[in-house]
């Protein structure tokens, strides 16, 4: 029997699910709400929603506990007529907010079918085996939250009969100790499919704030959706300006630098990582790089190229390069990338004018389904 504060629940959740996809593009460029996460769960702001309240009746009675009183007198703790409140007058209403939590499954979920993501098909070959266990057996001791139950009295069904003490005019069927039966496991080893992410970003002195909020936001919702399509993933983080390092996620974010770029820098220290910790065989890779298009010299280009093309594509899932347009970046890595792999599914490039264009970028990477 479904009650009927559930069937209400599942359509509130429904109307936040429509409020959520409908204003998707904004909660996305707003970096603010990624503050709000906890472990696993958001909280996003729906000022679309509002919040049931009372309202009067047409009671002619008398009032109660607040004695006599008249239309538009003030009720205890308010200002009373003629004296000041708290702040300046305004014209405008007020804006309310309404903050719903959204586990982040759930969010993935919606971001997937806001965009059509296809659903990520792990390469076969790339998984690793984890210990499962699963009740598979029946056993004669245990502990009472494992006792199969229909086991039991069938046990004790058979020995009351072969008693004579149950036939075709009935009789009591009491187990006995003898008689109980107890679900048992056994371990088995399934696959599982693990995934590592590679978030590569030029802090040179071109990458301003505003550039570094949109990558933080980005890796944000395509960490979501990555979550969502794994059992395990890892994320390492490296920066580079005329040289590579790896950091934490603080760091990564936060990190102010300045001076030359050298892109190749990060390319080296990604393929070693790969070489050193992920073997080829057993993870989903995926680096992704984030830069405004600047690199020193085209020598160097050169060597990006060279060392995607000959180390690091044939052992990876998918590399993604986002281009984040800044006053002073040229742009002129991505047209680099697009014409030297415009043909290869494996390298997938995108322009990031600005927030808005966070949406489009994420599809463009996701939308493949590697």
């Amino acid at each position: 029997m479904v009650r009927k504060i559930d069937l209400d629940h599942s359509r509130f959740k429904r109307i936040v699910r429509g409020a959520i996809r409908r204003d998707l593009k904004s909660h996305i460029a707003n970096g603010a709400m990624i503050a709000r996460r906890g472990a696993k769960k958001i909280s996003i702001p729906l000022p679309q929603i509002q919040l049931p309240r009372f309202v009067y009746g047409s009671n002619k009675g008398d009032g109660v506990g607040q004695g006599d009183g008249q239309p538009g007198d003030p009720v205890g703790g308010q200002p009373q007529p003629g004296q000041p409140g708290q702040g300046d007058a305004g014209e405008e209403s007020g804006e309310h907010e309404l903050e719903v939590e959204v586990t982040l499954e759930e969010l993935a979920e919606i971001l997937g079918e806001e965009l059509e993501l296809p659903r990520i098909e792990p390469k076969g070959k790339r998984q690793v085996t984890t210990e499962v266990n699963k009740y598979t057996g029946i056993r004669r001791t245990g502990p009472s939250s494992l006792r199969h139950v229909k086991r039991t009295f069938k046990r004790a069904l058979k020995r009351e009969i072969a008693l004579g003490h149950y036939g075709p005019k009935g009789g009591t069927i009491v187990p006995i100790p003898e008689d109980m039966r107890y679900r048992a496991w056994e371990p088995k080893m399934a696959p599982q499919s693990n995934a590592v992410i590679f978030y590569m970003m030029d802090v040179s002195g071109s990458m301003g704030e505003e550039q570094k909020e949109i990558v933080r936001i980005e890796a944000f919702w395509i960490d979501t959706w990555l979550k969502s399509q794994y059992k395990h993933i890892e994320t390492r983080y490296i920066v580079h300006d005329a040289e590579a390092k790896e950091v934490d996620e603080q760091t990564f974010f936060r990190l102010r630098e300045s001076g030359g770029t050298k892109i190749s820098s990060a390319y080296e220290l990604c393929d070693n990582l790969i070489e050193r910790d992920y073997p080829v065989d057993e993870w989903n890779i995926y680096p992704m790089h984030f830069s405004d298009g600047d690199n020193w010299s085209g020598g160097d280009t050169q060597r990006c190229l060279d060392i995607l093309r000959d180390r690091m594509l044939p052992h990876i899932n998918l590399f993604c390069y986002g281009q984040v347009r800044s006053t002073y970046g040229s742009g002129q890595f991505k047209g680099d990338l697009d014409s030297a792999f415009g043909d290869d599914e494996r390298v997938i490039t995108s322009d990031i004018p600005d927030r808005d264009g966070i949406m489009d970028s994420i599809r463009t990477f996701l939308g493949t389904g590697k």
